[in-house]
């Protein structure tokens, strides 16, 4: 498969502004991303790519910044190995918890050690909402619990959720390539309690869960947030994350039209994780 090599340079420049462009760019095909010097090179096939998807993501950035970009055809080869020996370091979250790769082991012992073998899914930590739901699924009593993991990608919420003591746990997604990864790093951390599962909502229109985790953007939770009440045990929390702050009311009003009642959120770097109970 040939693909396409998109480089952006901003003004100013900062590590946040291009995990945001990252995480906007996903959205639209792109795979994978490698941080050069002060410049993001995003990876994308050549039949996905649409320059002019790509100008409206970077005209309706959310950050005041000037944006340019470069796109040229290049060769295939292995980008999951590039990208997990370029960009994906091991990382620790509050001494207790680190994440890693098969490329880099770790030296201390922690609580919690996940191994993840990304390929081309998102969530390895590095992203500030796969870290934030990190924090709220270390807050969060999950022992004895089931729990949902929607929009799974590595699975690295689903893998930490069973470490943390909880029953039984589903994680799903709709993308081929995010299910078959959430597989094979399930059985990488030889955990024995997740079932993982190919597809959407309607998944899980006849099941009920102790704790939801839905790490998706914005217009997919809101379509989809009457399903997970449902889904809801009475007492149970809808833990989500993959927006940004201004979109909390939205979000907090669809919840609540729904029969969820916010409690509380948490932020970092213009990102959030929201948490209501049913």
């Amino acid at each position: 498969m040939r693909y396409i090599e998109v480089t952006f340079s901003s003004n100013p420049f900062s590590e946040d502004i291009y995990d945001a462009l990252a995480s906007d760019l996903a959205l639209i095909g792109f795979e994978s991303f490698v941080q050069s010097d002060d410049k993001l090179l995003a990876y994308i096939d050549c039949t996905s790519f649409s320059e002019l998807i790509t100008d409206k993501i970077v005209e309706n950035f959310l950050l005041d910044v000037d944006i340019e970009y470069t796109f040229k055809a290049i060769e295939d080869k292995n980008w999951n190995e590039e990208w997990e020996k370029n960009f994906f370091k091991p990382i620790v979250f509050n001494d207790k918890c680190i994440i890693h790769s098969s490329f880099h082991q770790p030296e201390e012992k922690y609580d919690y050690t996940i191994l993840i073998d990304p390929k081309m899914s998102f969530g390895t930590g590095h992203h500030q909402t796969t870290g934030l739901m990190i924090k709220e699924i270390m807050d969060t009593n999950l022992e004895g619990k089931t729990v949902l993991d929607m929009g799974c990608g590595t699975a690295i919420l689903a893998i930490l959720a069973s470490m943390r003591g909880a029953q039984n746990i589903t994680a799903i997604d709709i993308d081929e390539w995010a299910y078959e990864n959430a597989i094979e790093n399930v059985e990488l951390n030889k955990i024995n309690n997740i079932t993982v599962k190919h597809g959407a909502v309607e998944l899980i229109e006849n099941e009920s869960y102790d704790i939801i985790l839905a790490n998706i953007n914005r217009n997919i939770l809101l379509e989809d947030i009457p399903a997970y009440t449902k889904a809801l045990k009475n007492g149970g929390k809808l833990i989500m994350s993959g927006f940004y702050q201004k979109d909390i009311p939205m979000i907090s009003e669809k919840c609540l039209s729904s029969g969820l009642v916010f409690n509380h959120f948490i932020d970092k770097d213009h990102w959030v994780a929201v948490v209501c109970d049913k």
